[in-house]
C-alpha cells in the first residue's frame, strides 16, 4: 500500500515513516509543505494520503487545503488528516464532498501504533476513521430540534462508535452485548435518521457523517 506523508516536523515525520513502513506501507514521499505534497499527490497518485493540517508555507491549514484540492480531482482519494486540536470546521470540509475514505486524528492517537495504522488501513480501504473527540463536539452541536434528540442515550453511542469507523462486532465488544442487540440498536438509528439500513460497513458510517454535518 503506498502513502504520501506529509509532516513538517522532522522527528514526527521520520518517526511516522518508521512505522508505517514496519508495518508493509510503502511511503511513496514524505514531505514537509504544500507544494511538494500537491506535487506528490498529483504525480504518484498513492493509495493513502497521511497528513498534517497545518503545512508550510501558510501554516493555517495548507495540507488539508491541499488534500481537498486533490480530492476534487480524484474523487474519493484516501486522505487521513492528523491536526494537533479538534477543528470541527476542518472536519466539515473534510466531509463535505460525501466520498468516502476520509479519516480526522488528533496527533496524539498516533502514539498508540495499532490504532494508528488501522486508521490508516480503514481510511485506505474507503472507510472513515473519526477521532472520538471530533464525532462528540460535532454530536454537541446539533440543535434541539435535531432527528439525534429521538436517539437513546444507548443509541448515541453505538452511533458514536460507527462513526468512529468500528464494525458490529468491534461495537459489540466495547459494549460488552452481543452483535445482535448492537444491529437492533443500528437499525433504529437508521430508522429514526431516516438513513437507508445497508450492510455495507463503510456506507453506514459516511451516511452518518454526512447527515452529522447537515445543518
Amino acid at each position: 500500500m503506498r502513502v504520501v506523508l506529509a509532516e513538517d516536523l522532522f522527528l514526527l515525520r521520520d518517526g511516522l515513516t518508521r512505522l508505517l513502513q514496519a508495518h508493509d506501507f510503502e511511503i511513496a514521499a514524505a514531505v514537509d509543505n504544500g507544494p511538494a505534497l500537491t506535487r506528490a499527490l498529483a504525480e504518484l497518485r498513492p493509495d493513502v494520503a497521511v497528513v498534517d493540517v497545518r503545512l508550510p508555507p501558510s501554516f493555517t491549514d495548507e495540507g488539508l487545503q491541499c488534500a481537498l484540492a486533490a480530492r476534487r480531482e480524484r474523487p474519493g482519494m484516501p486522505v487521513l488528516v492528523l491536526s494537533q486540536h479538534v477543528e470541527q470546521l476542518y472536519a466539515r470540509e473534510l466531509l463535505a464532498d460525501g466520498h468516502g475514505g476520509v479519516g480526522y486524528l488528533l496527533k496524539d492517537r498516533v502514539f498508540d501504533a495499532d490504532q494508528f495504522v488501522d486508521a490508516v488501513r480503514r481510511v485506505a480501504d474507503g472507510g472513515t476513521a473519526m477521532d472520538p473527540q471530533v464525532i462528540q463536539q460535532l454530536l454537541a452541536q446539533r440543535t434541539q430540534d435535531s432527528p439525534l434528540e429521538r436517539l437513546t442515550p444507548r443509541e448515541l453511542e453505538v452511533m458514536e462508535l460507527m462513526a468512529q469507523g468500528r464494525s458490529n462486532a468491534a461495537i459489540a465488544e466495547r459494549m460488552v452485548v452481543t452483535e445482535r442487540a448492537v444491529a437492533k440498536h443500528t437499525s433504529n438509528i437508521f430508522a429514526k435518521l431516516g438513513l437507508p439500513v445497508s450492510d455495507d460497513d463503510n456506507r453506514r458510517v459516511l451516511a452518518v457523517l454526512a447527515y452529522l454535518e447537515r445543518r
